[in-house]
């Protein structure tokens, strides 16, 4: 059966992608308000900081609005959208520190607990999600929450399939243990 309430959601939304593509400020806005909320939360559960969450999703609808001409709408906005944002996620966390530094600083992180621990907004799952060893998190976060496959995880992260298995089985396991 055929939702009209979403078919008249999926017409406006492609008018404020052809409009913001024109340069339409306004329209952008629009598609702003109606995904920053899920982009937030992609940039919290990866970063597990608050400020560093507010400022990544920030700066992945700065990249929205240079890079919306190209999208060509072969997927739903939010699939490229969420493509965008993890993206962007994964560039800042590059920058902020080499992978190399924190595989030998996540398993002793007492920030990602506290984190977890001072959000009282969020979910039990989600302060949970905060708590796991950083690569743990990030795998599971892009696998169990995002949808993406381990062979895809693997190239975004420049590791083995089976390492990226292998993190999410630990956050799995972690997760299940705190439950």
């Amino acid at each position: 059966m055929i939702n009209a309430e979403d078919v008249f959601a999926q017409k406006q939304e492609h008018e404020w992608i052809t409009n913001a593509k024109a340069g339409d400020r306004s329209a952008f806005n629009h598609l702003y308000k109606l995904h920053v909320g899920r982009v937030y939360a992609l940039c919290l559960r990866m970063l597990s900081s608050r400020d560093q969450a507010d400022d990544v999703a920030q700066e992945v609808f700065v990249q929205v609005w240079l890079k919306i001409e190209n999208f060509r709408g072969d997927a739903k906005f939010s699939t490229w959208l969420h493509s965008v944002a993890t993206n962007t996620v994964l560039t800042h966390m590059r920058k902020q520190k080499s992978w190399v530094q924190k595989v030998f600083s996540i398993e002793d992180n007492p920030q990602a607990e506290q984190a977890g621990n001072e959000i009282e907004d969020l979910s039990d799952l989600d302060k949970m999600i905060l708590r796991l060893p950083e690569r743990a998190r990030i795998v599971f976060v892009l696998f169990a929450v995002e949808g993406y496959r381990h062979e895809e995880i693997a190239t975004m992260l420049n590791m083995a399939v089976g390492s990226s298995k292998s993190h999410f089985h630990r956050a799995r396991t972690l997760l299940k243990e705190w439950l």
